[in-house]
C-alpha cells in the first residue's frame, strides 16, 4: 500500500512564543526602565514631601459651639422650637430645632461669651412647663422637658 503524501506549503510557521520559564528578563528592558523610574521616583519623594510645609492644626480660638438637645414627644406634625438669650436667642421670635430622631431634637448655636438661658417651645406657640434652661457656653447638654 502507497503512502499518502503530505501536502505542503510556501507559508511559514511563525515559531511558538516562549513560555515564561523560558523568557529571560533582559527580553523585556521596559520593565527593567519602569522599576528604575519606581525606584528613582522613591527615593525623590522624600525630599519632595519634606520640601513642602505642613500645615498644623491648631486649636480652636476661643468658646465652641453650644449643643443643646431636646428629648421629648412634640406629636407627629409638630416642631420644637427655642428662645431665650445669648448665642444669637431672642425672647421675642423662636428659633426651629432639628428633628435629630424620634423624640429628639437639636440645635447648635454659635460661640458666645457668656451662658445661655432658654426655654423650649412647640410650634413656637406652647411655652414649656418650668423655669428657664441654663446651659454654658460650648456645652453640649441634653434636656427633658414637658408642656
Amino acid at each position: 500500500m502507497p503512502t499518502p503524501m503530505k501536502k505542503t506549503s510556501n507559508t511559514t510557521k511563525a515559531p511558538a512564543p516562549a513560555s515564561k520559564s523560558t523568557r529571560s528578563k533582559s527580553t523585556t528592558p521596559t520593565a527593567k526602565v519602569a522599576s528604575t523610574a519606581k525606584k528613582s521616583a522613591a527615593a525623590t519623594a522624600p525630599t519632595a514631601a519634606a520640601a513642602k510645609p505642613v500645615a498644623a492644626k491648631s486649636p480652636a480660638a476661643g468658646p465652641a459651639m453650644t449643643k443643646i438637645r431636646a428629648t421629648i414627644d412634640v406629636g407627629f406634625g409638630n416642631s420644637l422650637f427655642i428662645r431665650g438669650e445669648g448665642a444669637g436667642l431672642s425672647w421675642s421670635q423662636g428659633r426651629l430645632m432639628q428633628c435629630a430622631g424620634a423624640e429628639e431634637w437639636l440645635i447648635e448655636l454659635p460661640a458666645s461669651g457668656g451662658p445661655v438661658i432658654f426655654k423650649f417651645l412647640r410650634n413656637d406657640e406652647a411655652w414649656s412647663v418650668g423655669d428657664d434652661y441654663r446651659a454654658a457656653a460650648g456645652e453640649d447638654t441634653s434636656f427633658a422637658p414637658f408642656f
